[in-house]
């Protein structure tokens, strides 16, 4: 998927408060695991009053190391497929949902730039990954477009759109 919108802070805050008004319908709390947007996602989230009552928690597993530590990705994956993968990002969202004790997951791992690309995995790389509990974990290729704080933008708001889609399905 290609995308080359660049959601402004207010836009981002529209999306987070139709995020919070999903959640509470749903009765559910939602957890954020984060690689690439460093936190990003929880910010948005808790710049809103009263978010205590539908956001568990945030992690920000930027290594390797505390990917598999904090959100039980296994070695063997990120060996396999490495940090930037599909199979990186349901792991993450799979481990963030248990461990986090939540009722809906997100999980962003990219390349957010401006280094860090290759051919295969260029700047702009971002899988995400949704879950809802009792269901199966999705994931989702992006390609963003940008500076790195464009790219790292772009990834909030499709995570949070993925969240409003999971609630949804």
């Amino acid at each position: 998927m290609e995308s080359s919108s660049v959601p402004t802070d207010a836009e981002l805050a529209v999306l987070a408060a139709r995020v919070a008004t999903a959640m509470q319908q749903h009765k559910l709390m939602l957890s954020a695991a984060e690689s690439c947007t460093g936190g990003w996602i929880a910010k948005t989230l808790t710049d809103l009053s009263g978010s205590s009552a539908w956001f568990e928690a945030g992690v920000v597993s930027y290594s390797n190391e505390a990917k598999m530590s904090l959100l039980g990705v296994r070695r063997e994956t990120l060996e396999r497929t490495g940090a930037v993968s599909e199979e990186t990002a349901l792991e993450m969202a799979s481990g963030a949902l248990i461990r986090l004790n939540a009722g809906v997951a997100v999980a962003v791992t990219g390349i957010a730039g401006p280094t860090g690309g290759t051919p295969e995995k260029p700047v702009g790389t971002v899988w995400i990954g949704w879950q809802r509990r009792g269901g199966a974990a999705c994931a989702q290729l992006f390609h963003f477009t940008g500076d790195r704080e464009a790219v790292r933008r772009q990834t909030v708001a499709a995570a949070l759109e993925g969240v409003l889609k999971t609630l949804t399905d």
